[in-house]
């Protein structure tokens, strides 16, 4: 289970590695406003079509998750795209993608000082060698900042992602496509209606399908993996994995493109594989408290969900329902998931 998790992660740094460079293509013929609107209000539509089409059930949210979601959507799908398409805007995007290796790090300190998410030596030593290589992979293409406003302006977006991805911890557990999908839309909605309001033009019916399909994938597909990577590694080891985003653009420019294979690539891939490495092999084990617990979320019966059903629910099937966990002491392996929150 925490190596599917994590090739979620690493599925999601890929899709969001080629949103950089393909982007700043569009941005020529759009202004940055309208195409954050564009990117998510794509991401939205098609997660929308996808649960219309494979007749997803409809969501319930625990009571006080929708206050969470909310705040997710305000400061990682209005604000942070925004302040990225304004920043990339001004300034290359090779100076871009080293900035944004910010997201990672402002997003772990927030879960280990605000939320108070384990992370022992092992993982901030893989998050330092992510971050390394991101930095020397960045520094290879000669990055520049266009002055110190665009550079605030990117980590500011950081800032804001870094923010979001804490919060939509607290509703992991719901449906992934269904919080991706109200992200997309709540965020694209309110982006075209500004973008609409500033005067922004309309671009060709290219662009805006493009903007839509990038978004679709980069913004959607990308946001359902990781919130499906952070149910079972946490905040700061799937922000961690996450980060290697810029590797897999730069690979797949010299896969696509033609680029040379430069020392920095291959030094900066050396770095993320060191990071990743680090992350795989921890070994975090102890004897630990479960605290009474009640919440909702699709499960099967292991050695945390030990309670009964009646005859329509086969306890060897995955099913979804309000459920009580009892007290617990026991020792085992464990990520800091939605029942290893404990304090260490």
């Amino acid at each position: 289970m925490t190596d599917f998790a994590i090739l979620q992660a690493l599925a999601a740094a890929a899709l969001f590695g080629a949103s950089a460079p393909l982007a700043k293509l569009l941005l020529a013929q759009s202004s940055p406003w309208l195409m954050a609107g564009l990117l998510y209000a794509g991401s939205g539509l098609g997660l929308l079509l996808w649960r219309l089409v494979t007749r997803a059930p409809a969501v319930r949210m625990p009571k006080g998750e929708a206050r969470w979601l909310a705040l997710a959507t305000l400061s990682g799908g209005v604000a942070a795209p925004v302040l990225l398409m304004q920043g990339l805007a001004q300034m290359p995007a090779s100076g871009a993608s080293l900035l944004l290796n910010a997201e990672a790090v402002l997003t772990a300190v927030i879960a280990w000082v605000v939320f108070r998410e384990n992370a022992d030596r092992r993982i901030v030593l893989g998050m330092a060698a992510i971050v390394a290589g991101a930095v020397v992979l960045a520094g290879g293409h000669a990055p520049g900042f266009g002055g110190i406003g665009p550079a605030a302006l990117v980590l500011g977006a950081c800032l804001c992602w870094a923010v979001d991805n804490n919060l939509t911890r607290q509703v992991s557990l719901s449906d992934a496509s269904f919080i991706a999908m109200a992200k997309g839309l709540a965020a694209g909605g309110v982006n075209l209606l500004l973008a609409w309001q500033s005067g922004a033009a309309w671009p060709g019916l290219g662009v805006v399908a493009s903007a839509g399909l990038l978004g679709l994938l980069a913004y959607g597909v990308s946001l359902v993996l990781f919130v499906l990577a952070l149910r079972t590694l946490g905040t700061a080891r799937t922000g961690a994995y996450f980060s290697v985003a810029p590797f897999f653009g730069a690979a797949l420019s010299v896969a696509l493109l033609g680029e040379p294979v430069t020392a920095p690539l291959l030094l900066g891939g050396a770095l993320m594989a060191l990071g990743v490495w680090l992350h795989v092999t921890e070994q975090h084990g102890h004897l630990h408290t479960h605290a009474p617990l009640e919440h909702r979320h699709a499960h099967l019966h292991d050695i945390h969900h030990q309670h009964t059903h009646g005859a329509d629910t086969p306890p060897g099937e995955r099913h979804t329902h309000w459920h009580r966990h009892e007290p617990l002491t026991h020792a085992h392996a464990h990520f800091p998931d939605a029942h290893h929150r404990h304090v260490h």
